[in-house]
């Protein structure tokens, strides 16, 4: 960091404080000059992308998993903090990948990694509309997976 009077770079940190917005804030003096300055630091974060099945590329949006969550998840005996920590875990799995872009499918498939934990009803309604089911024959597929 360089002193905004002088251009030095020998400065001195006197106080640091952090903020709930994720940003630190450095009272500052200068070596050189002796004069005083406040700097802040913020989290820079990735801008994560979603890549559709018909190619489109849109921004990642954890609420509309949780949204998916909320409809798989309706009257059944699954909390809202459940659905939001289960969209949480999911946003981070992402994250870790440290790629700037991901297949909606890849989504889906981690969503009923975690949801599979919590909910199997839940997780079979989740599949059937997430792997498109149109035959019975589908749901006894997944029945049987789930009875494992």
């Amino acid at each position: 960091m360089r002193c905004p009077y002088c251009n030095s770079e020998n400065s001195k940190t006197l106080e640091t404080r952090d903020s709930p917005e994720n940003t630190t804030r450095r009272r500052r003096e200068c070596i050189n000059c002796s004069k005083r300055y406040t700097t802040y630091e913020y989290l820079e974060t990735v801008e994560l992308m979603v890549r559709k099945k018909d190619g489109e590329l849109q921004r990642f949006d954890v609420n509309k998993i949780i949204r998916g969550l909320q409809k798989a998840c309706e009257k059944r005996p699954v909390t809202m903090s459940q659905i939001n920590e289960l969209a949480e875990k999911v946003r981070q799995d992402l994250m870790l990948k440290d790629t700037g872009e991901v297949a909606s499918q890849e989504i889906g498939d981690l969503i009923m990694k975690h949801l599979k934990n919590v909910d199997r009803i839940a997780y079979i309604r989740f599949a059937s509309v997430y792997k498109e089911f149109e035959e019975p024959e589908d749901f006894r597929r997944l029945l049987l997976e789930v009875k494992k």
